[in-house]
């Protein structure tokens, strides 16, 4: 796909890995639906955005709420005419381990809201958003391509019990989603990063920040216009479709 004059919606598109692809994708010529619910983070993105001679818009919507993400992608398909692309750059971390034992006692456990808000974003979110972007490129006979983001820590990751079965689902969804909508024109990509240069990465503790850098072979953290490089070759390459890039500087946990 060609993203000169194609519309791509982008969730947690406020700050971090959201904003650094719709900067990415603007400047090769497409216009951008922003989607996130900080409005004034929003309208200064849109504003930037639109200084590369392109369309840009935002759409204030929590993409755990079912109602508001169909009237928004609605909103995005008669704004712009179309949708082409969702990358669905949305998500929380509310790490911590199952239990806390101490002298063979447990003494505090993850609550079920810590784990289900997590659950609700990253899995939930990206299934609405996802649901509702295909709908309106199918009925805009738009083809199209959708992106998920998942993490290293699908493969499961201590104190991430909420994170990684999140990461895991996003990663499992893209490759059904890939196999249900070829027949509509639409692909489907996911990539897995470690953790990128992000403000979520700037608030971690130095000696935590410190130690998963020691832990990565390249010695560093992930740039985010690295990740919308790949984000990008998915949506460029026609062949590519269910499939996970792994973009982590060779992590593994």
């Amino acid at each position: 796909m060609n993203l000169k004059d194609k519309v791509i919606a982008i969730t947690g598109a406020a700050q971090g890995l959201g904003r650094a692809m719709a900067e990415d994708f603007a400047k090769q010529g497409a216009h951008i639906a922003l989607l996130d619910m900080q409005e004034d983070a929003l309208k200064t993105a849109a504003e930037q955005l639109r200084a590369h001679g392109i369309k840009a818009e935002y759409f204030v919507v929590n993409v755990t709420d079912e109602g508001q993400v169909e009237a928004t992608f609605k909103q995005v398909a008669e704004t712009f005419g179309q949708l082409n692309g969702l990358i669905n750059s949305a998500g929380i971390m509310r790490d911590g381990m199952l239990l806390k034992v101490k002298d063979g006692k447990v003494v505090d456990k993850m609550s079920h809201k810590q784990f289900q808000s997590v659950l609700d974003v990253n899995v939930t979110g990206t299934f609405l958003c996802s649901r509702e972007a295909a709908t309106q490129m199918i009925e805009s006979s738009s083809k199209g391509v959708i992106i998920n983001l998942s993490s290293v820590s699908r493969a499961g990751n201590m104190g991430q019990t909420n994170y990684s079965a999140s990461k895991a689902a996003v990663a499992t969804m893209t490759v059904s989603w890939g196999k249900e909508l070829a027949k509509h024109g639409i692909r489907t990509g996911c990539i897995a990063p470690g953790l990128a240069e992000t403000p979520m990465a700037a608030q971690m503790r130095p000696e935590f920040r410190e130690m998963f850098i020691n832990s990565v072979p390249l010695k560093r953290l992930a740039d985010p216009e690295e990740l919308a490089h790949t984000a990008r070759f998915i949506f460029e390459n026609d062949y590519f479709t269910g499939r996970t890039i792994e973009l982590d500087g060779g992590t593994r946990v």
